[in-house]
Order: structure tokens, then C-alpha cells, then sequence
């Protein structure tokens, strides 16, 4: 048996790749850090039980994942993690809302558009405010509360024109400074034109984003969201707290874990969509209506790792509690390779 990470092609692995890597080793399973630049990839991959590219948001990964991972799983017949039918809709909230609405789950109502004109006539009959997201990024930094008409317009207008770069939606400037402070906030403004001008990559996160709107429903009232993992048949779940002052949870850095804080429903749907789907992992972000009914937001097959390992357990399929703290990559491995005695060693977070 052996198992193929992907590594990026001039980095090292971070702290989520080393886990699976420590798993292996715990266990004695061979293993191989692997890239595609490497002259030899292809031949490797043919020879692994499992190739596994726990890959996030940053352009190059996004260009390269999904077309070494579709050919390894559909053409090369290698098991992946992610699979296709997981990682499809990962870090773009079009495919999501798509994909869920599709199924009637019960998703927060959105508004998406692929031309200015339907956009505008959509925004001269809708109540405000409504939320406006770029389709990618996290830690809320494309997320705005558009309470006006006027500032409506000009997202849609730039969206239509030259676009808005991921990290520079119009109306998030409080966010950053909340985050970063006011002089970190200027000192990233004026390096980051300063690498322009030289021609340097500014960051491998900021892509330009344009030709469509995606407007959401606005849920006011909620102090919190719920953010439920599924990892193969076990349920992780844990509350964030909204940002002082904001509407948004995402990167607030308040969250808590107790189970009597969890709302079954949510763990219930989260179940229910993960297996109709034939999710391999999944995270969901729930917000509450005004009748606290719970609705999905978003969903992301990765998440912070160490946000599962601090669930003091998970609920299966029959909503049954399970005791314990779990690794996602310990579970992942489980499930991948069929092995239900798969030890977990000590890690740090």
C-alpha cells in the first residue's frame, strides 16, 4: 500500500499535509511527497493506492489541482482525496448555490447574474440591503453588506467593467483595518503598489474577478453561524461568533465547540446533503432566519483542521454521539484506505 501527496511545486508542506504524513509513518504505510513538475510523476501516480492534493485557494492551485485530479481519478483510475464530486465545487459560491439549489436543500436564497442589464433591472425591484460575494475567498475578506442602491450599482458596475480584484471588494476597508490595524492596512496598500509597478505578483490569492453579480439574502439578527464538518460518516460541529460590530463570522477567531451548542437540524442536513452528494468531506456554514430555521451558506471540502480536532466528538449517521478528539486527516485516511483500525498518534495543532 502506498499513499502520493502532492507537494507544491517551491514550497514545503504546511502543518495539513504533515498530519497525513505523521498518520502514515505512525502506521507504517509508505509514502511519497510528490509534484508534477517532476519528470517521473506520472509513473509514480500509477503505482499509489490513493493520491491525495489538499489543495486551497491560491490561483495556482486552482489552475493546477482540478486538472491533475480529474485526470488521476476518471482517465488513471487512482483514488483521490479530493474526488471530483468533492472538490467541484470547492471556492466558488456559484457552483455551490447551483449545485444545492438544485437539489432543494435549503440553501440561502441568492441572486446571480451573467450580464449588467438583468442585474440592474433585478436591483430596481429588491429590498436592501442584501449581501454582495465575490464567488472565491475566505475568512470573510469578499463579503460586503450592500445597504444602499448606489453602492449596489457600482459593484455591479465594476463587476461588469474591469472587475474587482479578491481582497478589494468596494465597502470592505473597515474589515482589513479591523483585522490588520490602520498602519499595517496602509503599509500592504502602498507595497502592494509598489510590487505592481515592478511588475512582481502581489499575491497568489488576489485574482480579478469579473463578468457576473452574486447578491444573497440577508439574514440579520444572528450572533453567530454554525460551521459543521462532515468527514465520511462522522459529524463535527462548532459555532462562530460574529466580528464586533459586523454581520460576518468567518475569521472572527471566536468560536465554541460544546456539543449543547450544536443545532441538530444543522448536523441533520449536514448529514443529508454530504451523502446524497457522495461528499468525501464537506463544511457547511449555517445562518438562522427570522423563524430560526437554518439555511446553508457556504460549504468548503477543507476547513481549518484543527476547528475538527477540537470537537470533543462527532455524531454518526444516526445522530449518535461519539466521545473523542479526531484529526480530519486521520478520519479521511480511514475511510480512503479502508483501514477501521487505523491508529491516531499525538499531535500538536
Amino acid at each position: 500500500m502506498k499513499v502520493g501527496i502532492h507537494i507544491d511545486p517551491d514550497g514545503s508542506p504546511d502543518k495539513t499535509l504533515l498530519r497525513y504524513e505523521k498518520i502514515l509513518e505512525f502506521n507504517g504505510i509508505k509514502y511519497a511527497r510528490m509534484n508534477v513538475n517532476q519528470p517521473d510523476f506520472w509513473q509514480q501516480v500509477e503505482k499509489l493506492d490513493l493520491f491525495i492534493f489538499d489543495w486551497y485557494w491560491t490561483s495556482r492551485q486552482h489552475q493546477m489541482a482540478p486538472t491533475i485530479l480529474s485526470l488521476i481519478e476518471n482517465e488513471m483510475n487512482v483514488k483521490c482525496f479530493p474526488n471530483q464530486k468533492t472538490w467541484w465545487t470547492y471556492d466558488d459560491k456559484i457552483r455551490e448555490y447551483y449545485l444545492l439549489k438544485h437539489h432543494s436543500f435549503p440553501v440561502i436564497p441568492t441572486w446571480i447574474f451573467w450580464d449588467e442589464t438583468s442585474a440592474l433591472e433585478w436591483l430596481d425591484s429588491t429590498e436592501l440591503p442584501v449581501v454582495f460575494k465575490l464567488k472565491g475567498g475566505a475568512g470573510s475578506e469578499n463579503v460586503v453588506l450592500v445597504k444602499t442602491k448606489s453602492h449596489a450599482e457600482l459593484l455591479i458596475h465594476k463587476m461588469f467593467g474591469k472587475g474587482i480584484v479578491s481582497g478589494r471588494v468596494p465597502g470592505t476597508l473597515n474589515l482589513r483595518i479591523n483585522d490588520l490595524g490602520y498602519f499595517k492596512t496602509i503599509r500592504r496598500y502602498v507595497g502592494d503598489r509598489l510590487r505592481t509597478l515592478q511588475l512582481k505578483d502581489i499575491s497568489p490569492f488576489e485574482q480579478k474577478h469579473k463578468n457576473y453579480t452574486l447578491f444573497q439574502k440577508y439574514l440579520g439578527g444572528n450572533t453567530f453561524d454554525a460551521r459543521i464538518t462532515t468527514v465520511g460518516n462522522r459529524t463535527f460541529g462548532s459555532i462562530r461568533y460574529m466580528r464586533k460590530n459586523d454581520f460576518r463570522a468567518s475569521g472572527s477567531g471566536s468560536s465554541s465547540w460544546a456539543k449543547k451548542d450544536i443545532d441538530l437540524r444543522c448536523i441533520e442536513i449536514a448529514h443529508r446533503v454530504s451523502k446524497k452528494l457522495n461528499f468525501q468531506s464537506m463544511a457547511y456554514d449555517f445562518l438562522f432566519d427570522n423563524d430560526n430555521k437554518p439555511y446553508i451558506g457556504e460549504i468548503s471540502f477543507t476547513s481549518p483542521d484543527w476547528s475538527v480536532w477540537k470537537s470533543p466528538g462527532y455524531w454518526d449517521n444516526n445522530l449518535e454521539w461519539h466521545d473523542g478528539q479526531f484529526w480530519p486527516q486521520y478520519c479521511i485516511l480511514m475511510d480512503m484506505l479502508n483501514l477501521p483500525d487505523l491508529k491516531q498518534p499525538a499531535m500538536e495543532r
